[in-house]
């Protein structure tokens, strides 16, 4: 969490492909993604206190290639649970959707749990991800949780940030800590103050009348901000439900492990019943972020990691020539190396005329074998100033190699003249 944050290039490629929605519905202003076919019902993903609708890009590239629509939300301004449901309930008459499966982490598998209670007809599907019950044990640890309306914007966010946790982590996790933190930055005082407000508002979720067999939970075994507590009381609330382990991912494991998180969301949808559309498929091409070139190429290795009855639905499924599952964080690494080797492409093109002639062929082309080595998270910019720094090197170095024999003959013709004149005298 400490140095200059530069978003990944997966992301920056998502951002330039996937457009961002602003509705306003009554006096909210919902912020919202929605990618993939219309016709197909949506997987709707809800994020905890700290997230933002873009920390689920990585689900919506996967997905929506694979002929799944994905929405990915902000959760407004809202002060209370009854206030969220009704918001809630608004928005998706707007945009016109009836029927929805809710994917949830933290705060926002909460709400999407307290939603599918007032509205079971409307969710056919939950996918809830170290989550909770009820908000007492967690307002309990707020002293100051009646006056949270009325907090500063920087002790919300201070307090926020202290929930993640800091220190050495494996670098995706880190990664993904990164990410969120400069999403957090991004927020509002009244965002972070309407979040933790739901946190603390004394509510909990009743039996629901959607079956078990209909909810999945995926939960991560190492640190979580959510204590061990009540993520089993979680599953013990859904006996039924089927478990999706994950042994690390941290708090996001969305960002931190998307390639099993997605296998899990497609598995979910194929057993609920969602049938993809691959075929009505558009706008990230195949080459790019999230394609599906390499993913059939890698299928085979997330088969041996699911359980057993999850390789007999990728059985039966690969039969009907669905599209096969795949590892996204390979994806997501490919396209940061292709954006990384075309801007590095593009800038040899416009160094290579100003070089000195006197450089060889290798010395000229020196960026292009300086961009696999280059950190997926570099930008265009980033890369350019490296190669130009490097080149500036090389100019020095050839400049002192071609001055030191000219600088080493002055000196012995100086000797030699000095002996002649010493002779002479």
């Amino acid at each position: 969490m400490k140095g200059v944050f530069s978003a990944p290039g997966d992301y920056i490629y998502f951002k330039s492909q996937v457009p961002l929605h602003k509705i306003p519905i009554y006096s909210k202003q919902w912020r919202y993604y929605d990618f993939g076919p219309k016709v197909v019902p949506p997987l709707i993903c809800l994020p905890g206190t700290a997230g933002t609708a873009d920390v689920y890009y990585k689900q919506i590239m996967s997905l929506s290639m694979k002929g799944y629509r994905v929405i990915s939300v902000d959760i407004p301004c809202v002060w209370n649970h009854h206030e969220w449901i009704h918001a809630f309930e608004k928005f998706l008459d707007a945009i016109d959707v009836h029927h929805i499966h809710l994917y949830g982490t933290s705060l926002g598998g909460f709400l999407a749990q307290l939603f599918a209670q007032r509205h079971p007809r409307r969710v056919r599907s939950l996918v809830l991800s170290n989550t909770f019950l009820e908000t007492s044990s967690i307002s309990a640890a707020i002293p100051w949780a009646p006056i949270v309306g009325w907090t500063p914007s920087f002790l919300l966010k201070r307090f926020v940030l202290t929930g993640i946790r800091d220190g050495p982590q494996e670098p995706f996790i880190a990664d993904s800590v990164d990410f969120v933190v400069a999403q957090v930055e991004t927020l509002s005082r009244d965002n972070l103050a309407s979040r933790l407000s739901l946190t603390v508002d004394a509510a909990s979720v009743v039996p629901l009348v959607i079956s078990d067999s209909l909810i999945t939970i995926m939960d991560t075994n190492d640190f979580c901000a959510i204590s061990q507590q009540l993520k089993d009381q979680v599953s013990e609330r859904y006996p039924g439900a089927r478990q999706a382990s994950l042994k690390t991912g941290g708090d996001f494991p969305f960002l931190s492990r998307p390639d099993e998180v997605n296998l899990h969301l497609q598995l979910h949808l194929r057993r609920v019943g969602v049938e993809a559309r691959p075929d009505l498929v558009k706008g990230i091409p195949k080459d790019g972020a999230g394609g599906s070139s390499s993913e059939q190429n890698n299928g085979k290795g997330d088969t041996d990691d699911a359980p057993e009855d999850d390789k007999r639905d990728l059985g039966s499924s690969s039969n009907e020539n669905k599209p096969s599952l795949a590892p996204e964080g390979t994806d997501s690494q490919i396209s940061e190396y292709q954006l990384l080797t075309n801007s590095c492409r593009s800038s040899d093109k416009c160094l290579a005329p100003h070089l000195p002639h006197a450089f060889s062929h290798n010395e000229q082309t020196i960026d292009k074998c300086l961009a696999p080595h280059l950190p997926h998270a570099f930008s265009h910019n980033e890369q350019t100033i490296v190669a130009s720094k490097v080149l500036s090197n090389f100019t020095c170095e050839f400049i002192i190699l071609n001055l030191i024999p000219l600088y080493l003959g002055t000196l012995f013709n100086d000797l030699k003249c000095r002996n002649l004149d010493s002779l002479c005298r």
